[in-house]
């Protein structure tokens, strides 16, 4: 099986408005804006009231870390209880970049306010511990006499080891940006913003952001009491929080811009001399987001995949000691190393498993290996997600406990899949698993893995299904555009990340020459089995060629002919030069020469004029009012691939009676149920009006009163059996999401029903 063609989609140039403009030249003048402006357009950054802060950090009004409430007025006063009495103190935290960062930040900043020697931290090997708390290190900890334990990064639905603690004497205060339990955990506080509305400016904070909201707090509390100043830990901040792949807004946008402006000092005079090491390590100046995405971050994440014990990256974080943080950089640039090599290794072993696999019947992608290296796992499934456009879980099955196989392993999402809930369905099936939507760890006895793989698949595809690897393109620029005035545009953006993607650049009929590749190099000159591959691109709008590079391909990867190209523009420093980084490529021959279509060209609009319908053949007609991005792609494909043109002939949808539906629903599965006829599922959402997913939450209800449901990949069987009770309680919440979803179709069909032409034209212009 071939790896799946995405789909690629252009967005076409739009004119932001005059002000808009003329706000960004105010914040940077030294730049058209142009450019900014659209991107900011585009992504729906229009507030003018929000913009200047969005722009320039010091015009940003920061959220008081009190604004946790309650959990956070607790956790202040026990620690303030602790320091008066004395008391032993652990940190516990994660082995990955954002759970490091979260300990050192809480290592760092309470050590303004503890003696040294009443404070320890204490990180799970990755291989043997995993995520999260757990007994044996509970014990370690009560022996040596702690009476605190904070987590950062982790700690919420530990709620057995929790009891288990305070069994032991030992209180709790939870730091962590993960899933909630149901029910409130027995802690002194639980300070986690997923308490909080989604609109939070603290609504996307990382663990070690959480980390320094309680740091931020005792600072307030006891405001001539530290000799540090706060600021001093915003440069551990920003990595953690770029490294975790949170969503970059309210303060967690502010948070990572303030810190990297620390991130920069540490190159010159740095006060923090493994961050300092770090960098020169990476050949990076700290100013860019993606001098930690690149560069800070897999360094710190390598030493737990390759080694398990990452608990030497807090010292080389928080270390004063300079010969020592050169050494621990040393050991962590040879695992990077080693990692990549690992990686591509497993990616390749992956690969050729996806030859052997349908991936038209699969909505998720499970495989497993006893010989793939556990501690690349995430990384690698990251990469199968995005390129085959499915979720993706990868396990080893070398580990047993209790001398049962176990599975051990990482899933990663795409297309916006809550792979958390995914997973969470089949957690009957599991030992262990922790996550949030877009990331996963998770182990399970190796005999069930075929229910799993069975379970997770038929899970999604109630759902509804995926379309498959889509690459978007933000902006549409020729080579000669290539340098430093549009990178300075794009920079005005940072930092990016989840919400606020790096800007991707679509360049249309170029060509490559000087192409050539290489194995990279470890800090001693030994080569890694870790390609990339170097070049100039060019095209008809310049004479001389722009260089950049492809991570991970060979040479003969890149056509000999023209080509388009979606790539991203970067600054490297090393070479003190500007260069393109390949996100995709594909030959010319695919597509016409780029441009952007009208309404006459190919899309009709009859949606207020449905009479114009008659006089009108030779023509592919839309006329059912879309519910998806998808259904809407469906068509437009038909039409590209039929040479026809695209008529959208549907009238205002009707409004949608959540409570009418429900009653519709019902009645069908009471009548199906009589007669036991199979329903087809498409039939079904046709008939009531709405989307896949939404009858999914419908059949949820169905099940909650009594009705068994069968479900095959299109047809339903609806059963009716008697259940002893009914809980009124659950009843009323699913229905409630039931409801909430059918609104959700009722707004997506008015937006259908109104979307501009040249909206539409951008979704599927290159695809």
């Amino acid at each position: 099986m071939t790896t799946p063609t995405p789909l690629w989609q252009i967005q076409p140039p739009t004119q932001p408005p005059t002000w808009l403009i003329q706000l960004i030249k105010k914040n940077a003048p030294e730049i058209p804006g142009h450019y900014a402006a659209q991107l900011l357009w585009q992504r729906g950054i229009t507030d003018p009231h929000i913009l200047e802060g969005y722009l320039q950090p010091n015009l940003y009004k920061p959220a008081s870390p009190f604004e946790f409430g309650q959990e956070m007025h607790s956790a202040i006063q026990r620690l303030l209880e602790a320091r008066k009495n004395n008391e032993k103190i652990a940190i516990w935290g994660d082995f990955d970049a954002d759970g490091v960062t979260s300990t050192s930040v809480l290592w760092d900043g309470l050590r303004e306010f503890f003696p040294q020697e009443n404070l320890t931290y204490y990180i799970p090997n990755r291989r043997t511990e995993s995520h999260g708390l757990n007994r044996p290190g509970i014990d370690q900890l009560a022996e040596n006499g702690i009476n605190l334990i904070i987590t950062c990064d982790t700690g919420s639905t530990n709620l057995d080891e929790i009891e288990y603690a305070n069994q032991l004497g030992i209180d709790m205060i939870v730091t962590d940006h993960h899933t909630l339990p149901e029910n409130r955990p027995n802690v002194i506080a639980i300070i986690n913003p997923r308490y909080l509305d989604s609109n939070h400016p603290l609504a996307h904070l990382s663990g070690v952001a959480v980390a320094y909201k309680l740091v931020e707090a005792l600072y307030l509390t006891l405001p001539n009491v530290a000799k540090k100043p706060l600021e001093e830990l915003h440069d551990l901040v920003a990595i953690g929080l770029i490294a975790d792949l949170v969503q970059l807004s309210g303060d967690c946008r502010y948070l990572a811009q303030i810190g990297i402006q620390q991130l920069q000092k540490q190159t010159k005079n740095p006060t923090r001399l493994g961050v300092g090491y770090l960098l020169e390590f990476c050949q990076r100046n700290g100013d860019r987001p993606t001098d930690i995405s690149f560069g800070i971050g897999p360094r710190i994440n390598a030493v737990s995949r390759i080694h398990g014990d990452s608990s030497f990256c807090v010292e080389l974080l928080t270390s004063n000691d300079a010969k020592r943080c050169r050494e621990l950089v040393e050991l962590a640039e040879i695992a990077n190393s080693r990692r990549q090599g690992l990686q591509k290794d497993v990616l390749f072993s992956v690969k050729k498993q996806l030859e052997k696999i349908d991936l038209s019947t699969t909505s998720v992608i499970v495989l497993d290996d006893p010989q793939w290296e556990a501690g690349v796992l995430g990384l690698v499934a990251g990469q199968i997600a995005q390129e085959y456009g499915k979720p993706t879980v990868l396990l080893n099955t070398e580990t047993s406990v209790n001398s049962e196989p176990l599975a051990r392993g990482s899933a990663r999402s795409v297309n916006d899949v809550d792979l958390y809930k995914l997973v969470k369905e089949q957690a009957y099936l599991l030992h262990k698993f922790g996550g949030h939507p877009f990331a996963a760890g998770l182990s399970l006895p190796v005999k069930n893995i075929p229910l799993f793989r069975e379970g997770i698949n038929r899970q999604l595809r109630q759902q509804g299904s995926l379309s498959g690897p889509v690459i978007k393109a933000d902006l549409i620029v020729s080579v000669a555009e290539l340098g430093q005035p549009l990178f300075r545009e794009l920079k005005l953006l940072e930092p990016c990340g989840m919400g606020n993607p790096i800007p991707k650049l679509f360049i249309q009929n170029c060509w490559f020459e000087n192409v050539w590749h290489k194995n990279i190099q470890d800090t001693k000159g030994r080569k890694i089995q870790y390609i990339k591959t170097e070049f100039e691109i060019w095209d008809n709008s310049t004479k001389q060629g722009f260089p950049g590079l492809w991570w991970g391909h060979y040479k003969e990867e890149i056509p000999t002919g023209r080509c388009d190209a979606i790539v991203e523009l970067d600054f490297n420093a090393f070479k003190g030069r500007y260069e393109v980084r390949i996100i995709a490529l594909r030959t010319s021959q695919e597509t016409p020469e780029f441009k952007i279509t009208t309404q006459d060209d190919w899309i009709i609009d009859l949606r207020s004029n449905l009479q114009a319908k008659e006089a009108i053949s030779a023509c592919i007609f839309v006329e059912e009012c879309p519910k998806s991005w998808d259904e809407l792609q469906y068509w437009c494909r038909c039409a590209q691939k039929d040479s026809q043109k695209l008529a959208l002939a549907y009238s205002v949808p009707s409004k949608l009676q959540p409570s009418e539906i429900w009653q519709e629903l019902l009645g069908v599965a009471k009548y199906v149920s009589r007669v036991e006829k199979l329903v087809n599922r498409y039939q079904l959402t046709q008939k009531l009006g709405i989307s896949n997913y939404t009858l999914y939450l419908g059949l949820n209800c169905l099940e909650k009163i009594g009705f068994n449901i069968i479900q095959t990949e299109e047809n339903l069987h609806i059963l009716c059996s008697d259940i002893p009770e009914v809980n009124a309680e659950e009843i009323n919440y699913s229905l409630e999401k039931f409801f909430a979803a059918i609104k959700e179709d009722e707004f997506r069909q008015q937006y259908f029903y109104q979307v501009p032409i040249s909206t539409i034209q951008g979704l599927v212009i290159g695809s």
